[in-house]
């Protein structure tokens, strides 16, 4: 049986990940990109703690659309805020009010 290093809890049991998702605030934004595109800009995920890859993969299958991971932030093509908040709150992260 493995111990994890950071809790001491044994690797079945380990809450690092959920402590991890809950200590960080994270910020749901539209920009718009080149020929008037929309993209929702999700921020504030620590690329350390979280897996930002495998985060992308599962929202962009969530809202049924594109997306790309690029300087810490994941981005998905279209407007799908209210998706990816829901989403992302549904899955333990703490979101920004704005």
């Amino acid at each position: 049986m493995q111990i994890c290093d950071k809790c001491g809890l044994p690797s079945d049991l380990c809450i690092c990940k959920e402590i991890a998702k809950e200590q960080q605030v994270v910020r749901v934004t539209t920009a718009r990109r080149r020929f008037g595109k929309i993209a929702t800009v999700i921020k504030g995920i620590d690329k350390k703690e979280v897996d930002l890859k495998e985060l992308s993969k599962e929202l962009k299958s969530k809202c049924a659309c594109g997306g790309t991971v690029k300087d810490g932030c994941v981005e998905l093509q279209g407007n799908h805020k209210e998706e990816v908040k829901k989403a992302l709150s549904d899955m333990g992260y703490t979101l920004e009010n704005k």
